[in-house]
Protein backbone atom coordinates (compact mmCIF):
# COMPACT_ATOMS: atom_id res chain seq x y z
CA UNK A 1 0.00 0.00 0.00
CA UNK A 2 1.62 2.96 -1.09
CA UNK A 3 0.52 6.32 1.57
CA UNK A 4 0.54 9.97 -0.08
CA UNK A 5 0.88 13.29 1.58
CA UNK A 6 -0.29 16.20 -0.60
CA UNK A 7 1.22 19.32 1.25
CA UNK A 8 -0.11 23.00 0.59
CA UNK A 9 1.91 25.56 0.18
CA UNK A 10 1.49 29.43 -0.18
CA UNK A 11 0.10 28.71 -3.71
CA UNK A 12 -1.89 25.82 -2.99
CA UNK A 13 -4.18 25.17 0.07
CA UNK A 14 -4.37 21.72 -0.80
CA UNK A 15 -7.34 20.82 1.26
CA UNK A 16 -9.74 23.52 -0.36
CA UNK A 17 -8.30 22.43 -3.83
CA UNK A 18 -9.08 18.48 -3.25
CA UNK A 19 -12.61 19.47 -1.45
CA UNK A 20 -13.38 21.57 -5.16
CA UNK A 21 -11.50 18.62 -7.21
CA UNK A 22 -13.78 16.45 -5.10
CA UNK A 23 -17.08 17.89 -6.03
CA UNK A 24 -16.25 18.98 -9.56
CA UNK A 25 -15.33 14.69 -10.50
CA UNK A 26 -19.14 14.08 -9.96
CA UNK A 27 -19.48 15.33 -13.15
CA UNK A 28 -18.13 13.20 -16.08
CA UNK A 29 -17.34 15.40 -18.57
CA UNK A 30 -14.99 17.30 -15.98
CA UNK A 31 -13.29 14.24 -15.18
CA UNK A 32 -10.64 14.39 -17.54
CA UNK A 33 -9.81 18.07 -16.84
CA UNK A 34 -9.41 18.10 -13.31
CA UNK A 35 -7.67 15.10 -13.02
CA UNK A 36 -4.77 17.16 -15.32
CA UNK A 37 -5.40 19.85 -13.01
CA UNK A 38 -4.46 17.69 -9.62
CA UNK A 39 -1.97 15.36 -11.33
CA UNK A 40 -0.26 19.12 -12.70
CA UNK A 41 0.06 20.11 -8.94
CA UNK A 42 1.00 17.31 -7.58
CA UNK A 43 3.18 15.70 -10.51
CA UNK A 44 4.88 12.78 -7.89
CA UNK A 45 1.80 11.14 -7.57
CA UNK A 46 0.63 8.70 -10.22
CA UNK A 47 -2.60 9.15 -12.10
CA UNK A 48 -4.54 6.46 -11.40
CA UNK A 49 -4.00 7.23 -7.18
CA UNK A 50 -5.58 10.76 -7.72
CA UNK A 51 -8.01 9.32 -9.19
CA UNK A 52 -9.19 6.82 -6.91
CA UNK A 53 -9.17 9.50 -4.33
CA UNK A 54 -11.36 12.61 -6.81
CA UNK A 55 -13.36 9.41 -7.79
CA UNK A 56 -13.73 9.00 -3.63
CA UNK A 57 -12.47 5.00 -4.04
CA UNK A 58 -10.13 5.77 -1.37
CA UNK A 59 -10.81 7.52 1.89
CA UNK A 60 -8.75 11.00 2.69
CA UNK A 61 -7.56 12.44 6.00
CA UNK A 62 -6.94 15.67 6.44
CA UNK A 63 -3.39 16.25 9.37
CA UNK A 64 -2.99 20.38 9.61
CA UNK A 65 -2.81 21.90 5.79
CA UNK A 66 -1.79 18.26 4.43
CA UNK A 67 -3.91 15.87 2.64
CA UNK A 68 -3.33 11.72 3.34
CA UNK A 69 -4.42 8.80 1.57
CA UNK A 70 -3.55 5.63 0.59
CA UNK A 71 -3.89 2.97 -2.13
CA UNK A 72 -3.01 -0.54 -3.26
CA UNK A 73 -0.25 -1.32 -5.04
Amino acid sequence: MATYRLGSSSAVHTPGIIAWAINGYSFVQDQPRLLDVISSTFPTVPREAIHELLSKEVPYKIDGETVVFSVEG
